[in-house]
């Protein structure tokens, strides 16, 4: 019969709408205004002492809360507005600030989703920092840092260049005697000269200066411009490398651009963890792999570190850097069943670690984690006592095992707790860091319009919505009021597709949704006008309804089609709030498509299909 869809295909569309009224739900539960703390590692979880002194700050301060709780390693507070939300956060750091474990406090928007509902795995929507605001972090580069690194890698590679068999250039010592500048001193200026031949031969980007005897030596001194291009690589591999991680923190239309000469922007609109966000993007974290020294070593090329209560002597000389790291993923030991992080080098470093390990077999190899960190003080300025950091380097062994054939591109570090390994492979994965770098400014950006353009948005698509109901009930009539029904429940569908894909919703994305509330009806229109033309033509109604439908299908399929190959383009080529407009404009086509032509003929099939119809109310 026609005009009458199987039980399967109506239990398959009763399925998607229910699935999406679930996962459009969490959009009813607005967050909560929200301080976090945390001990900023994953393994470490925050102690009960620590909330009490929290929850007393804020109650010797007289500011409200009504929830405290400690949940997975972190404490959270709960605010019923944003002003005390700022007000606590101060308030709190500070209590903290003398107890012995470092604790990071931040922002949070705290979830009121039901807990059914985060078991199905639905979450609300993120909002644009022009809806609901987001974090903004300013991050410092040291560009010093990167001229030392260079220099440092050039002692070792001249170095080893001047001890080569077919040269054997004996020098006495090295010296670094200023920034981007590096001393070699010789016995004599014969090796002096021959040194000055050969490292010239190789480095044209430094100026050169010598000495006599009873110092004889060859100077290095880094060019101007070798040092501002030294600075735009490290500000360019960092800028490209914080881009990555925050493409790993999954937050959608980020900014992340360069401003000045060694300072980045980046601004994440719609988070709802600051903690973790603040914690991957400040950290500056990489590896270096050395062997272990020789008994018989001498002590001014070996240092010493500690690992596992021990200390151990490494050679001062690096294999590599986190640099060499091409990708970087966290797996388990199938015999231990511990975790591990399986490590792929690019060729060049692959090289390297093959020349190190084959000569070495039966060594111990250590892995040593670099982490850049800061430390709040609190210091008086201008009479009043202001928070600053200061940044510091800490290093440490984190594996040191034998090494038991030559290595190349691919091997694995071992010894790792599972947030360490996981923390280690987003690091190392999103890209190492060219030059060590801070926050140097931290703070949350309000909405530009704040409530504001929510409650426009809101009435925006309210009217765009009611406009369409009643125009489609009053000229369509029965069949308006199932257009109706469907348009309803293509916003259900589009809410929950955008929640469940994390997408944020911003201005142009609300722009999106008024645009589709009006092509959703357009399918409609064309199938309800041409059911018209077919009773016209005085075919049945039933004929006149499946005509309807089928013969409308190729004209709308390639009508939303061109308009989404239009929004593909437009998200491919555009910037934050075109990619935002661009991304509800897709997801509504294809919902629409759905809603308007399965979903009205599903009801039009209730409310007509298998009855003998006299007269259509359109």
């Amino acid at each position: 019969m026609i005009n009458r869809y199987p039980l399967w295909k109506n239990l398959l569309i009763a399925g998607i709408v229910l699935l999406g009224v679930i996962y459009a739900l969490p959009n009813l539960y607005p967050p909560d205004f929200a301080v976090q703390v945390s001990t900023g590692d994953q393994a470490v979880a925050v102690e009960s002492r620590a909330l009490d002194v929290a929850t007393q700050a804020l109650d010797d301060a007289g500011i409200a809360y009504f929830g405290a709780e400690l949940q997975d390693n972190k404490a959270l507070l709960r605010f019923t507005d944003n002003e005390a939300q700022l007000q606590a956060k101060d308030v709190v750091q500070r209590a903290l600030h003398d107890l012995t474990q470092p604790y990071i406090v931040a922002l949070n928007a705290a979830p009121t989703t039901p807990g059914w509902l985060r078991d199905l795995g639905a979450e609300p929507m993120k909002y644009g920092l022009d809806l609901r605001g987001g974090v903004h972090f300013l991050m410092e580069v040291d560009t010093e840092s990167a001229i030392e690194d260079r220099i440092e890698g050039m002692q070792q590679d001249i170095g080893r260049m001047l001890r080569a068999r077919e040269d054997r250039i004996r020098y006495t010592s090295f010296e670094s005697p200023g920034l981007g500048m590096l001393k070699v001193y010789f016995a004599d200026t014969e090796l002096r000269d021959r040194a000055r031949t050969k490292i010239g031969a190789q480095y044209s980007e430094f100026d050169y200066a010598t000495g006599e005897d009873p110092e004889a030596f060859v100077q290095l001194t880094m060019k101007s411009q070798a040092i501002r291009d030294i600075e735009d690589f490290a500000v360019s591999q960092n800028l490209q490398t914080i881009r990555n991680r925050v493409n790993e923190l999954g937050v959608a239309e980020p900014l992340v651009q360069r401003l000045g000469r060694n300072r980045i922007v980046v601004d994440l609109p719609g988070v709802q963890d600051t903690a973790e966000a603040k914690k991957i993007l400040g950290k500056v974290a990489t590896l270096e792999f050395r062997m272990e020294a020789l008994p018989d070593a001498a002590r001014s090329s070996t240092i010493t570190y500690e690992y596992e209560g021990r200390l151990t002597d490494l050679e001062s000389d690096i294999i590599l850097r986190g640099d060499r790291v091409f990708d970087a993923q966290v797996g388990f030991d199938p015999d231990s069943g511990l975790p591990q992080v399986n490590i792929t080098l690019d060729s060049d470093g692959g090289e390297l670690m093959h020349r190190a390990t084959r000569h070495s077999i039966g060594r111990r190899m250590a892995v040593i984690f670099i982490e850049t960190k800061t430390r709040d003080d609190y210091k008086m300025v201008g009479g009043e006592e202001v928070l600053t950091s200061t940044p510091y380097v800490e290093k440490r062994v984190i594996s040191l095992a034998t090494v038991q054939a030559a290595l190349g591109v691919k091997f694995r570090i071992t010894g790792l707790e599972a947030g360490e390994a996981r923390e280690l492979a987003l690091l190392l994965r999103a890209g190492a860091l060219a030059a060590d770098m801070f926050i140097v400014e931290e703070r949350t950006v309000g909405a530009s319009l704040g409530a504001e353009n929510i409650r426009q948005g809101a009435i925006s698509v309210a009217v765009g919505l009611g406009l369409v109901l009643v125009f489609m009930l009053v000229y369509y009539k029965v069949f308006g009021l199932a257009a109706n029904l469907a348009l309803g429940f293509n916003l259900v569908l589009l809410v929950a597709v955008m929640s469940s894909l994390s997408a944020t919703l911003t201005m142009p994305g609300i722009a999106g949704i008024v645009l589709t509330v009006g092509m959703a009806v357009d399918a409609n229109v064309l199938i309800f006008s041409r059911i018209r033309e077919e009773l016209n033509n005085r075919m049945s109604p039933q004929g006149a309804i499946n005509a309807g439908f089928e013969r409308a299908f190729v004209t709308i399929m390639d009508a939303n089609l061109t308009t989404l190959l239009v929004a593909v383009i437009l998200y491919s080529i555009g910037t934050g709030p075109v990619k935002g407009f661009a991304v509800t404009l897709s997801i509504g086509i294809l919902t629409s498509m759905f809603t308007a032509i399965m979903g009205t003929r599903a009801i039009i099939n209730l409310v007509y299909g298998g009855r003998n119809v006299k007269r259509l109310l359109i």
